[in-house]
């Protein structure tokens, strides 16, 4: 037998004269709390040119289709750089709303749109001089590794990580907000042996920079998609990741998509050549 209860029959009188139950009140009032802000802050660290130097005339090809699919919305994106390890700290502190440039593996408690932004292929590094290739973990071993904190690689590959970060001998972790310069001086002053990055970024970074050291790739071992990600407590994170893929499949439609991967030189099948939803594991290939 059912037990009334006035509290949950609580009617308030609108100027209307329409009478509305104060739960579905309360529902309305939390849903305009969970609508999305007008402006929405995304952080990581110079990653280009997938996410490059916030402020720059090319911020990078993910933010500049971040911002043109949330602007059809009347949203607008602040980018800003910190280390990667910071970034995912402050969004999962609601201090900001996202980060770019993310693995699934990266921020597995991350909300993730449905559309991603880029292709990351992870290869091996060497210097010039190192006839080393990779041939699965056992390879690794008397060498040192370079990584950047937080970064993730591949599965098997950060697992490796986890096990030996307290051997600087064997793993040795770098951080800040440009952590590739760093490693790319200990490549080449060969005080490490192994840099792990990916190929599109290294490009980049060789490219632009006034005296490159001299590297070889050793070894490709990672292919997944990257993302915007945003932060897991954020009311309205779901909503976000909803009008980022919705955007993203206009400027696909429209062909901006395709514009903005040729205004970074990557070609019309870029992110075409993607080898599955998750990525794949290619340990023996050179």
């Amino acid at each position: 037998m059912s037990t009334w209860h006035p509290v949950l029959f609580l009617f308030i009188s609108l100027s209307s004269g329409t009478f509305w139950p104060a739960a579905a009140l309360a529902d309305s009032h939390t849903n305009r709390q969970h609508s999305p802000p007008r402006s929405i802050v995304l952080a990581a660290d110079p990653w280009c040119p997938h996410n490059c130097d916030a402020g720059s005339n090319r911020e990078g090809y993910m933010v500049d289709i971040a911002r043109q699919a949330f602007a059809l919305k009347g949203i607008e994106i602040r980018y800003v750089n910190m280390s990667w390890a910071r970034a995912l700290q402050e969004a999962r502190s609601n201090h900001i709303d996202g980060v770019i440039g993310a693995f699934k593996g990266d921020a597995k408690d991350f909300v993730f749109p449905q559309e991603s932004l880029g292709l990351s292929i992870t290869e091996f590094f060497t210097h010039q001089n190192s006839e080393w290739t990779y041939r699965g973990l056992d390879s690794l071993e008397n060498l040192t590794l370079l990584t950047i904190a937080n970064y993730f690689y591949a599965p098997d590959i950060n697992a490796y990580i986890q096990e030996h970060r307290q051997n600087q001998n064997r793993v040795l972790e770098l951080s800040g907000e440009k952590p590739l310069s760093q490693a790319l001086a200990l490549i080449h002053e060969k005080r490490a042996q192994l840099l792990l990055e990916d190929s599109q970024v290294m490009a980049w970074a060789l490219q632009h920079q006034r005296n490159p050291p001299a590297l070889r790739s050793a070894g490709k071992v990672y292919c997944a998609p990257i993302y915007a990600a945003f932060a897991p407590s954020s009311p309205y994170a779901k909503e976000l990741a909803r009008i980022l893929s919705d955007g993203v499949r206009h400027l696909r439609t429209t062909g901006e998509l395709q514009r903005i991967y040729q205004s970074y030189g990557l070609g019309d099948d870029w992110k075409a050549r993607m080898v599955s939803p998750e990525g794949v594991l290619n340990n023996n290939s050179p």
